[in-house]
Order: structure tokens, then C-alpha cells, then sequence
């Protein structure tokens, strides 16, 4: 059998990790048993994503020259191994499409991908047995921050023409657009990637804060799905609505670093600018300050004195702790629960090898955040915990716009102090405009929670502006327009998202709820049942379960599935081995079965545990609406701190 040529290339799609210098396929860091063959045929697919591979050139790849009996066979055999790897069917294909006599299709979206860090241990495997990807039975999504937890999650390249004419629309007039293209790395040591990563989000953050009325940047996830492209500048220009391009590199040895940037008008594709930067790493934060400035005087920006240069953001850094800090960032980006547990280890030993740089406090901050949203940690093992270290931040840099946000979140979700959150997004999106995550924030953990529904709307839609390819901003866009009621726009929302990244667990996840919200029970329980493919349930568990739902629904209507929800979600909290179940997914639980004395008691009980990511929603949540004409609403909203 002929062998495709070794390499260490690794890629990601949905859930999946494909290594084909080990041949080894990983879910979520579980290595998923797969033999030669499939493996082969999956390696020959990847090469041609979104192509049809004939059965012909299957076979001329993969078979002796000589074989003709059994290929048909063999084949067959191989390609319904790997559905069963992957979690697909042919009905329903979210990886694998039969092209009817001719061959066959990878259809889901394919990234490249690096997965750990240099000079650290392997990424330890993601404990997902938390209940954030357990198999779930028309599990309510947890709304506030999931979206942003995810951010990272698979945005490739061939989605980008959903959002071209849009973000071009989006774009304040008289504003000028920038990207900042994935840094390449030219060290020679792949180990490496991290720094060249880590130094175009910062450079990103640093331009965001210089002159955001009139440049706006777009958002590292949109920015990265660029990462070794073959695109032409025009067309990425095109595809994000940006004026301007910037490329660069980073080649770092001996504690040297070589910085080259190149500035690209995307209309004529003039170089307008270059410039190589020498420095010692401690000298890195300087180097970034510098290009921003450079780069907003090659786009014609008027940049007022207060933005350009910050003495604390600029002061000499420990070069160790600031690897070790680039590191954490790499890790929070991966956005999973162990990668998150690794980023508060980076960023706690970063603080110690420098306890004044203010940045490693804002992303320890961040990380802890996160980690309630994944339900790594308790809200009360997490949540103080964010709040000290971006308090410390900002004792050491007040300006740091990440550092204000992820205190407004923890006021949010853990104080529940709306007016402290509140000021505290109002002063990270006045700090950097230009920062998606921040306006994300704003909109989810306190427009939203207030019932300022038309202003959530507009900040998210900001959001997506500065970061148009990212799935979960994408995803929240939808449940924003559900929650305004406005169920034409999240539809069509929710149909975009997906369509963007058809093996995105969240989208289907929140789309089923949004259909059953709808009263489109069925139809909702078949996108439920897709959802808890990706998630990794396999799909005989997924389709027992959606057809329980489906025969409680054909025999007892609308009722009877309410109460058939209840019963699985209370089983569930009966066995701990299936996931956290949390005191509000009870309550909400119980409120849409119609049991309105036990929804009040776990509501008393989510207070109690500060379980602020579904709670903070009550008054714009479909799954609270039968509990509004209670009077008990308006007490537990009071004493929430919900009521103006």
C-alpha cells in the first residue's frame, strides 16, 4: 500500500486534532483509536479540504497498482471506520460527504494547529467530564461568558466570504481598518510559535488604544484565522472590509530579538512602510509601542498624546517573566479547561519573576474568570480570585482596558454589583474601543442582564465588527436578537453561524434552543442531537436520547416534554459522573416544567453559590418567562440587584 509522504503537520477540525507525523487522531486530548487504513484515507482527504476526492485517486494513492478486487470493499469499510471515529453519519454529514458515484468530500472546516508551548510538558488532556461537553438531553446553554470561552474554536479561512459585504458595512465611516496578519515565525523552531503569537496579539492590543475613533483593528480571532494563508492581501482587504495590511516577522535567538513589519494598502497593494526592529527581549514591550505608533502615522492617524505611550506599559520587564507570560497567553487562548489550568500556572509564575507587571495580573485575572465559565473551578474558588489579581493590575496600570473588564466581569457574575460593573466596561471600552472582547463584556454581563436589550445589540454588533470571523461573537449576535424577540434576525443569525463552521457544538447547541423557544419541538430536538455529537457523545447515545425526547413530545405534546426534560436533568444531578449540573440549570429546569415552588428553591440556592452566568439573565431568558407573573420574581430580582 503506498504511504503518503511523513510529516509533522497537525490540523483541527470540530473536536478532532489529526497528527500525520504520528498518524494519531485526538479528541479534545483522548487519543481516539483509529487503524492504518482510515487514518490513510482521512490524511489523503485533508489535503484537499472542501474538494471531491474521486474513488480513483483513492485508490491510485492508497492501493497497490494492482489491486481491483475488494478495493470497493475496502474502501467502504475504511470511510464508515472513520464515521465512527469522527462521530458522523452519512445522512447527516458533518465531516465526511458522499459524492454520489464519484467519491468523496471533507467538508468541515480545517486550521492548522501547534499544541503546546515550548520548553513545558505536553498539554495535559481537557477534563471535560465537568458537564461543559457531557452528553446532554436539551441541556439549557449556559449564555453569559461560553461565547467568550470559546472564542478560539476553528475559524478558517473558507468561511470568510459569509462576512465580507457585512463588515464592510459595519465599518463608522471616515475610519480607517487595519489588520494585523499572524507574525511569522523565522527562528527555525516551531517551539517557538508561541512568541511569534503572542506578539501579534499584543501588538493588536497596543494599536487598539491608539487613536480608536479613527483606526480600528481587527480582533486576533479573525486576525489569526489568516495564519499561514495563501491569500492575497486583496483578498483578505476584501473579506474583512480593511484598508490596510500589516505583515511581519519575528526571528528571536540568544536572548535577541529581529522584529520586521511591512505596512500594505490593500486598494493598490503599495508597501507604504517597512522597518526592522533589533532589541533584547526586555526591550519587546518597547519595540511594540513603537510600531503602533509608527504604523497609525503611516495610515494618516492623528494620535493624541494620552494613547501613544504608556510609561507603565512600557517599562522595562523582566525577559523570563515575559516569556513566561506569552506563554500563559498562548495557553488562555486555547481556550479548554486544561489549557486554562496551565495559563493560571503561567501567569502566576510570570508575577513572581516580576510582581509589578501589571499585564500577567490582567490576564491571571482573565484566566480565572474563564475558569468558572468552564466550570474548572467553583465561582467561589474563581471568582475572588480574578477579582484581587485585576484589582492588583490596575493598582500598578489603571489603563489597562483587560484588566477593567475582567473586574466588571467578576462584579457581575460573583458581586453581583451592577453599577461597579458598569463602570467598569464604560472604562475599558473608553480606554481601548478597538478591543471586541471588551464590548462582548459589555453587552452580555450588563446591558444584557439590565434588559438594555437595543444597546446589548449595538455593542455586540461593535464587537463584531472588530472581530467578524469569530464563531462564538457570531453565535452571541443570534441570542442577543432572541432575546430581543426578534426571531427573524436570530434565525438568520443562527443559520450564518452555522453555516460558517458547520461542526461548531455551541451553535446547534443554542439554535435547538432557540427553536424550541419558537415552539419547533422536533426540529429542535434533531439540531439538540447534532449538538451532542460534537460535543463527543456518540451518535447511537445521541440519537436514544433524541428519540425519547421525540416520543414524550408525540405522546404528551408540549407538557410532557417539559417534564421529560426535568426527569433527565434531575437524573443527571443524581449521577455526578455525568457532569456538573448546576443549581440554576435545576431551577431553570423546573420553571419550564411548570413547578414554580421548586424553581424559587434553586433559585435561592443558585444565589447562595453565586452561580452569576445564568441567573444575571432572568429578566431577558425565555427559559424564566413562566416565573415573571410571580410575585417572588420581583423580590429574587430585587435582591439580585436586577431592578433599577
Amino acid at each position: 500500500m503506498k504511504a503518503p509522504p511523513s510529516s509533522s503537520r497537525r490540523v483541527r477540525t470540530g473536536l478532532f486534532e489529526i497528527d500525520f507525523g504520528s498518524t494519531e487522531v485526538y479528541r479534545e486530548g483522548r487519543r481516539v483509536p483509529i487503524q492504518e487504513l482510515p487514518f490513510r484515507v482521512l490524511a489523503t482527504l485533508l489535503e484537499h479540504p472542501g474538494q471531491i476526492v474521486t474513488r480513483e485517486e483513492l485508490q491510485s494513492r492508497l492501493w497497490p497498482a494492482d489491486t481491483y478486487v475488494g478495493f470497493d470493499e475496502g474502501l467502504n469499510t475504511a470511510i464508515r471506520k472513520l464515521r465512527v471515529a469522527l462521530g458522523d453519519s452519512a445522512e447527516n454529514p458533518c465531516f465526511l460527504e458522499t459524492i454520489h458515484r464519484r467519491g468523496y468530500r471533507f467538508i468541515a472546516p480545517v486550521s492548522e494547529v501547534m499544541v503546546d508551548a515550548p520548553a513545558e510538558s505536553e498539554m495535559p488532556s481537557s477534563n471535560l467530564e465537568k458537564g461543559t461537553l457531557s452528553a446532554q438531553l436539551r441541556r439549557k446553554p449556559r449564555w453569559p461568558l461560553l461565547a467568550v470561552a470559546l472564542t478560539a474554536m476553528l475559524i478558517v479561512t473558507g468561511i470568510v466570504y459569509l462576512v465580507r459585504s457585512s463588515s464592510a458595512r459595519r465599518t463608522p465611516r471616515g475610519r480607517v481598518m487595519l489588520v494585523v496578519l499572524p507574525f511569522q515565525n523565522l527562528s527555525n523552531d516551531p517551539s517557538q510559535e508561541y512568541f511569534s503569537d503572542g506578539l501579534t496579539e499584543e501588538t493588536i492590543t497596543d494599536l487598539g488604544q491608539l487613536s480608536p475613533d479613527q483606526l480600528g483593528v481587527i480582533a486576533r480571532t479573525s486576525a489569526m484565522a489568516y495564519k499561514h494563508t495563501s491569500k492575497t492581501v486583496s483578498e483578505i482587504g476584501g473579506e474583512l472590509g480593511v484598508s490596510y495590511v500589516l505583515e511581519g516577522s519575528i526571528r528571536r535567538e540568544k536572548g535577541k530579538a529581529r522584529v520586521s513589519a511591512q505596512l500594505i494598502r490593500v486598494s493598490d497593494q503599495t508597501h507604504l512602510w517597512a522597518k526592522n526592529y533589533d532589541s533584547d527581549l526586555n526591550d519587546m514591550l518597547q519595540i511594540e509601542a513603537q510600531l503602533g505608533k509608527d504604523i497609525a502615522s503611516q495610515v494618516q492617524v492623528n494620535l493624541t498624546p494620552g494613547p501613544e505611550v504608556n510609561v507603565a506599559r512600557t517599562r522595562p520587564v523582566d525577559p523570563e517573566a515575559y516569556d513566561l507570560y506569552l506563554k500563559a497567553r498562548f495557553y488562555l487562548d486555547q481556550r479548554n479547561p486544561a489549557a486554562i489550568k496551565k495559563s493560571i500556572d503561567q501567569f502566576s509564575r510570570a508575577i513572581s519573576k516580576d510582581p509589578n507587571f501589571a499585564p500577567a495580573y490582567a490576564g491571571l485575572a482573565f484566566a480565572y474568570n474563564l475558569s468558572n465559565v468552564l466550570e474548572l473551578y467553583s465561582p467561589q474558588e474563581s471568582l475572588p480570585k480574578a477579582k484581587a489579581a485585576a484589582i492588583k493590575a490596575l493598582e500598578i496600570d489603571a489603563s489597562l482596558a483587560e484588566a477593567h473588564a475582567a473586574l466588571g466581569m467578576e462584579k457581575s457574575h460573583y458581586d453581583f454589583d451592577f453599577p461597579g460593573a458598569e463602570k467598569e466596561f464604560l472604562e475599558a471600552v473608553r480606554l481601548n474601543p478597538n478591543s471586541a472582547n471588551a464590548h462582548l463584556l459589555y453587552s452580555n454581563c450588563y446591558l444584557m442582564p439590565m434588559g438594555r436589550v437595543s444597546q446589548a445589540i449595538a455593542e455586540n454588533q461593535k464587537a463584531l465588527e472588530l472581530d467578524p470571523l469569530s464563531l462564538p461573537i457570531n453565535n452571541f449576535m443570534a441570542m442577543t436578537y432572541m432575546f430581543a424577540e426578534d426571531y427573524e434576525k436570530a434565525n438568520k443569525q443562527f443559520q450564518r453561524t452555522i453555516a460558517m463552521d458547520p461542526t461548531f457544538p455551541l451553535a446547534h447547541q443554542y439554535y435547538a434552543y432557540f427553536l424550541e423557544t419558537t415552539g419547533k419541538y422536533e426540529e429542535s430536538i434533531k439540531e439538540n442531537e447534532r449538538s451532542e455529537v460534537l460535543f463527543g457523545s456518540s451518535p447511537e447515545q445521541a440519537s436514544a436520547n433524541a428519540n425519547a425526547m421525540l416520543q414524550a413530545f408525540k405522546h404528551g405534546g408540549e407538557q410532557a416534554f417539559r417534564q421529560r426534560n426535568l426527569e433527565l436533568t434531575l437524573n443527571r444531578l443524581r449521577r455526578p459522573n455525568d457532569g456538573v449540573v448546576s443549581a440554576s440549570e435545576v431551577a431553570g429546569a423546573y420553571a419550564f416544567a411548570g413547578d414554580r415552588d421548586k424553581a424559587f428553591e434553586w433559585l435561592d440556592k443558585a444565589f447562595d453559590e453565586r452561580d452569576g452566568q445564568d441567573i444575571t439573565l432572568l429578566t431577558v431568558d425565555p427559559s424564566w418567562k413562566q416565573l415573571r407573573s410571580d410575585p417572588r420574581f420581583g423580590r429574587f430580582l430585587s435582591r439580585m440587584g436586577l431592578l433599577d
